[in-house]
């Protein structure tokens, strides 16, 4: 019996550490959200047209947004920046690390600018609303750092 419960505990251990120690390639997830897919049951897409439109230009909208993202913790910058037009994010659930990639672009509108925002998981089929509401947060706080 101790035998299988060392057994349990050590795979639980390793499975843990692949979720927080498995390789990320930044080409395979800084992707163009105008042009990704439907993430599914696995996170959110958001395009410009259904987006708040901010009467901001598009770098100071998305310096903003940056700002708000940085702010989450176990939340880090995984590639691209206000300059290039794009960031994606990385994002870690507490306990077992899950990742979950956000990329954010900022779409010129008229005088300002609407944002395109894709969120997914990268392991399992479903994350139980995790990537809308964590969209929804930062679009709350965007809006009190913009207003």
């Amino acid at each position: 019996m101790k035998t299988i419960l060392a057994l349990v505990v050590l795979l639980l251990a390793a499975a843990m550490a692949y979720v927080r120690l498995a390789p990320t390639d930044p080409d395979a997830w800084h992707v163009d959200p105008l042009k990704a897919p439907d993430p599914g049951e696995g996170g959110v897409l958001l395009h410009p047209d259904d987006s708040k439109f901010y009467p901001l230009p598009p770098a100071s909208l998305l310096a903003a947004f940056d700002q708000v993202a940085r702010e989450e913790p176990r939340t880090t910058r995984l590639a691209g920046s206000v300059e290039d037009g794009r960031i994606t994010y990385v994002a870690r659930s507490l306990v077992w690390g899950f990742p979950d990639y956000i990329t954010v672009a900022a779409v010129p509108e008229g005088e300002g600018a609407r944002l395109a925002v894709y969120s997914r998981l990268r392991f399992g089929r479903g994350d139980m609303g995790v990537n809308r509401k964590r969209l929804d947060r930062w679009l709350h706080r965007l809006d009190a750092v913009v207003e």
